[in-house]
């Protein structure tokens, strides 16, 4: 698939097959994802796959944006490890390029997504954190609806001439 129809091209998913999805396609979206640049190359990423049905199932329970995971056989969630951190904060920055090429990577092989907000919402962070066990110096950035689409959405074109400002504002 060519740079430009995939960036294009990647939509939200929020309704999935049941069909599983390949340890192959998991190992070729984590080693996208990792290639995504960091601050200082530090990497501080974090991958939970959820493939379990009852684990799924408890994450709308607290997440209210969480509906696409009712079809999605794989979440994913994506942390950031502030112990990990050479430069305080950046960590957002760093898991959100890692999940973008996640979501980019999904979307060349086919597969789809929905990124679901965990951090800054601590309510979603602390219940994520609970239910998966991860420590509290990991922060949940956002979980990953991951599957075979059942649903098809065409590209769009989001471009607003008037959010670009050359110099000044």
């Amino acid at each position: 698939m060519e740079a430009f129809e995939m960036i294009h091209g990647r939509r939200s998913i929020r309704l999935f097959t049941n069909k599983p999805v390949s340890d192959e396609h998991l190992d070729e979206i984590f080693r996208a994802a990792m290639a995504a640049p960091s601050a200082g190359n530090q990497q501080p990423w974090h991958f939970v796959v959820i493939d379990d049905r009852t684990v799924i199932d408890e994450i709308p329970k607290f997440h209210p944006y969480a509906g696409a995971l009712n079809t999605a056989p794989v979440a994913i969630v994506v942390c950031g490890d502030k112990r990990l951190e050479r430069y305080e904060g950046f960590w957002v920055q760093d898991c959100s390029a890692a999940t973008q090429n996640l979501l980019l990577a999904a979307h060349a092989l086919g597969l789809g997504t929905v990124w679901l907000a965990g951090y800054p919402a601590m309510d979603r962070v602390e219940n994520l954190q609970k239910l998966l066990g991860i420590p509290p110096d990991v922060i949940p950035l956002a979980v990953i609806a991951l599957g075979h689409p059942d649903e098809r959405k065409g590209p769009v074109d989001r471009y607003n001439a008037e959010r670009i400002h050359l110099n000044k504002w």
